[in-house]
């Protein structure tokens, strides 16, 4: 059966393109990629990227990638998300991020959510939903579901999103639900921060309806998947059984190796087209300083992008051996391998590329500094910042050894 024919059998639409492949969706993001190098200057001072931009996302089947087939989606799974998110994030961070971000929760919602809640957010095919981790905001209990009222803050993705997905607190206990677009305004809020300027991370204020289908017990970190998942039965897709943590902290690899491949990029540039300042005056490609300087930072990153694409396949793997090996311990492994992916491109940029680019080239708007900032912002998001630095790197040592 073809992708029109399920999704039609469904009763759900069609996907704009029945015929369309894993890679042609990967080179469709790889060109796009090559524009968005020049239009970052202006997706930072709009906050988010541009109509033009969404509408050939939209075209392009990217905000389709992980949604079922069921739902007219293309279900082409985490290896083609990735590497859609790699390449965009390579040509422009913000635009990687908040892409990323906005419609990675497509597969939080076709693995955790029951069929009604699923018919209901997925079958427009397209799917954008912000998501935070941090509860804020009251949700009173109602007739059928919960009355919220409240502000979110960094709903990355949110400029474009139809849903959004975040977590208050129940009598002191977390609660994850997922809000339509007619229950929240987006607010005018983004762009002061030192880096992430255009990636459409802006608060989301909500005071709405939320009915019980749409919500979960529990924080997303801890939901568990070694039962089985309503996904994996509805879609017989094992990636609908996969990890939703360990996948949330490849989001966060990725992004750093997207923007730390993208700074390599303008370091070799910067290696042809520039001299040394000190004699002998001569190409930087020449350079015995440089060379080296060059050769381990694309040590580095090569070195992460070896270990990302190695935990991708570990994840993938997990998914065919079933849910029930979905474990903590071996989610947390996949984390600590994302921690260090992050830590390897850090090194490279901020300890090889930004400090011997060269004065000129670290001027506010030029590429590398503006990767520098963005880095460093991924820095302090709370999934690098508090969950692989400490948490991840604790509780796989308490999986591993049996510790409550």
């Amino acid at each position: 059966m073809t992708l029109a024919t399920d999704a039609r059998a469904q009763g759900f639409p069609d996907p704009p393109e029945p015929d369309l492949r894993p890679a042609d969706v990967v080179k469709r993001a790889e060109s796009i990629a090559r524009e968005l190098v020049g239009r970052q200057a202006e997706t930072e001072e709009r906050t988010f990227y541009a109509a033009d931009i969404h509408d050939r996302f939209v075209k392009s089947g990217f905000y389709r990638i992980l949604v079922p087939r069921r739902y007219g989606g293309y279900e082409f799974g985490i290896e083609t998300f990735m590497r859609v998110t790699l390449a965009l994030t390579r040509g422009c961070p913000s635009t990687g991020w908040m892409y990323c971000l906005g419609h990675a929760h497509a597969h939080a919602v076709a693995t955790l959510f029951g069929r009604r809640a699923q018919d209901e957010l997925l079958s427009q095919g397209d799917f954008i939903c912000p998501a935070t981790v941090v509860p804020s905001g009251t949700a009173e209990r109602v007739d059928g579901g919960w009355a919220l009222n409240g502000t979110w803050g960094y709903c990355s993705g949110s400029p474009y999103a139809g849903h959004f997905m975040g977590h208050t607190l129940v009598e002191g206990e977390p609660m994850l639900f997922v809000a339509p677009r007619s229950e929240w305004e987006r607010l005018d809020d983004w762009g002061a921060q030192l880096g992430l300027k255009g990636s459409g991370s802006h608060s989301i204020a909500v005071s709405g309806f939320v009915p019980d289908h749409l919500t979960l017990g529990k924080h997303l970190s801890q939901l568990t998947v070694t039962d089985g998942t309503p996904g994996l039965e509805l879609h017989g897709n094992p990636e609908y059984g996969g990890g939703p943590l360990s996948f949330m902290v490849l989001e966060d690899a990725v992004l750093a190796l997207g923007m730390a491949q993208g700074a390599l990029d303008a370091y070799e540039e910067l290696m042809r087209t520039r001299t040394t300042g000190f004699p002998p005056i001569v190409p930087r490609t020449e350079d015995p300083d440089f060379q080296r300087w060059y050769g381990e930072a694309t040590a580095l990153i090569a070195t992460a992008e070896a270990a990302f694409w190695n935990a991708v396949d570990q994840w993938r793997d997990t998914c065919a051996r079933g849910p029930e090996a979905f474990t903590t311990e071996r989610e947390m492994r996949i984390a600590l391998i994302c921690r260090e992916v992050v830590e390897l491109c850090w090194r490279a940029v901020e300890g090889h590329l930004f400090p011997t680019a060269g004065s000129s080239s670290v001027r506010r708007g030029e590429r590398i500094e503006r990767v520098w900032r963005d880095l460093s912002t991924l820095h302090s998001h709370a999934g690098v910042a508090v969950f692989l630095t400490a948490i991840a790197k604790r509780e796989y040592a308490r999986a591993r050894f049996g510790v409550e």
